[in-house]
């Protein structure tokens, strides 16, 4: 077991010998020392784990002995001990960046516990979550082979969420492939299950779950008909479960979560076709049909996300809402700033709508660029990148400017991202789409193995450019490639994040309500 130091600092620190003995007979060195002055040189001398500090010791006071022990050593814990309970000593200490904060009379397992709790919590932690899981594992693998709900899937994939981002945090990360495993079994079984139910939930099955096209009739403008204020409908793209539950914390200083839902993209998960969807409360092949204008095939070169507003538009129209709105799209840094410099214009409208585009791009980048890929190899960093951005961005500005005016938040997606591994040999004509996750055409050629083939697309509410048009979506972590060039096409795109088929991560997404904490 490791011993650590600890430099104990207090004007009647003979009186605390009994404290003493009791963490030495627990495996504890500790220097004891009677003044500041004589604890700031042994500190300069010496390595220390942690600071025991008295507050209010003759000469040099705790505090100012605090303020000289974090200019020597910044990291080093500090504990208070005081006999004073007044609140702007406690608030003086706590702004200097103490560990912790013990209030005489001090009782030896009062300190025990907030030694440990400072030395050996990372250690603690980590025994207790790879303990909890390794009891969860089991549970989560037997539901895996049982005829699962929509809901309870989605149930299975915020738990697995769960246990990856606690099992992140821990000190060495020992059970992160077993969670990885368990995840890829998880998948596998999603796949079949959305195999065996799309296409019902397409056609009016009642255990549908919310899907993209619902998601305004059934929610947002529900949400605007009660609500006495403005709301503000914030889609991020591509952003996974796992990406919002790490921005969640910074989001709820300032808001309070009413509702954390899940909803299932529909297939392909693109914006092309999800995120339009979602804004024209439309199917594709609906769009298509009713609005050939403003569909765009996968084979044009034009955007395919140009007509958001035009799509917004219909859909008030076609659900007899006369609220005032706005749509804003945010590709660039700057372009958010220039929102947020408008930002009291947006108070007048009844809804919001914000689209910000950076993960796609993060995504496509990573791709793209050996640097990024480096900076966030895997979804660890890939997470990590993402709090990172959110954390200095205009959006996170904007969203604390909307918990000022006490407006009520949705934040959402259209789309998640799925880490690709494997290749899945296909071939495909001139005119097969360049999309690695799924694809169409009328000769593609492939083993109709661990794929999800879609043969009649029309009962999937997907365009067909002729009559014998088939889709094929990647499920897992596979990803498609052409036999040219195979070696190098796998090389470039093995590991890279990409959408557009069957996941957990790129099917199920967040929708969340949120009110302002000063409301």
């Amino acid at each position: 077991m490791q011993r650590y130091n600890i430099l104990w600092a207090d004007d009647e620190i003979d009186l605390l010998k009994p404290h003493i003995l009791f963490l030495e007979d627990r495996g504890y060195d500790i220097t004891p020392v009677n003044s500041g002055a004589d604890a700031i040189e042994e500190f300069r001398d010496r390595s220390f784990d942690v600071v025991f500090l008295d507050e209010n010791m003759p000469g040099i006071s705790g505090l100012e002995t605090l303020n000289e022990l974090k200019a020597i050593r910044p990291t080093v814990p500090v504990i208070m001990i005081t006999k004073s309970e007044e609140e702007h000593i406690m608030e003086e200490a706590i702004g200097s960046k103490i560990t912790d904060y013990l209030i005489k009379p001090l009782n030896p397992n009062q300190i025990l516990l907030s030694v440990k709790k400072v030395l050996d919590n990372k250690r603690l932690v980590s025994e207790k979550t790879n303990m909890s899981y390794q009891r969860d594992f089991r549970q989560l693998g037997m539901a895996f082979g049982e005829r699962l709900s929509q809901q309870e899937w989605a149930d299975i994939y915020k738990k697995l969420v769960y246990w990856e981002l606690e099992i992140d945090e821990t000190e060495n990360k020992s059970m992160a492939d077993v969670i990885n495993m368990q995840k890829d079994e998880a998948n596998s079984n999603f796949a079949r299950f959305i195999m065996d139910n799309y296409e019902d939930w397409m056609n009016g099955d009642e255990d549908a779950p919310l899907m993209s096209h619902q998601l305004f009739k059934e929610r947002v403008f529900p949400l605007m008909k009660e609500s006495d204020r403005p709301v503000y409908f914030v889609l991020i793209d591509n952003l996974r479960y796992d990406q919002w539950k790490v921005l969640e914390p910074l989001i709820s200083d300032y808001f309070t979560i009413d509702s954390e839902e899940m909803f299932y993209s529909i297939l392909p998960t693109t914006t092309a076709y999800a995120r339009n969807a979602i804004f024209s409360g439309m199917l594709p092949t609906e769009i298509q049909k009713r609005y050939p204008n403003m569909w765009v095939s996968d084979d044009e070169e034009e955007g395919k996300n140009l007509h958001e507003a035009d799509f917004l538009d219909i859909q008030f129209q076609q659900n007899r809402v006369t609220d005032k709105y706005s749509y804003h799209k945010i590709t660039n840094v700057q372009a958010g700033r220039d929102l947020l410099s408008k930002f009291s214009n947006l108070d007048n409208n009844k809804l919001n709508v914000i689209v910000y585009n950076f993960v796609d791009m993060l995504s496509h980048a990573r791709t793209d660029s050996n640097m990024v890929r480096e900076l966030a190899p895997d979804e660890s960093a890939y997470r990590s990148i993402t709090r990172s951005w959110f954390l200095h961005s205009p959006l996170f500005d904007t969203l604390k400017a909307i918990a000022e005016k006490k407006g009520r938040l949705i934040i959402t997606t259209d789309h998640g991202t799925i880490r690709v591994k494997r290749p899945f040999k296909i071939i495909g004509d001139r005119n097969t789409n360049t999309n690695l996750r799924y694809k169409h055409g009328k000769n593609l050629g492939y083993t109709d193995k661990d794929v999800f083939t879609v043969r009649k697309p029309e009962r999937f509410f997907l365009p067909k450019a002729n009559v014998s048009t088939t889709f094929v979506f990647a499920i897992e972590d596979y990803f498609f490639a052409y036999p040219n060039n195979y070696n190098y096409y796998v090389n470039y795109y093995k590991d890279t994040f990409q959408h557009g088929g069957v996941s957990l991560e790129e099917v199920i997404i967040p929708y969340v309500t949120l009110t302002p904490k000063n409301v």
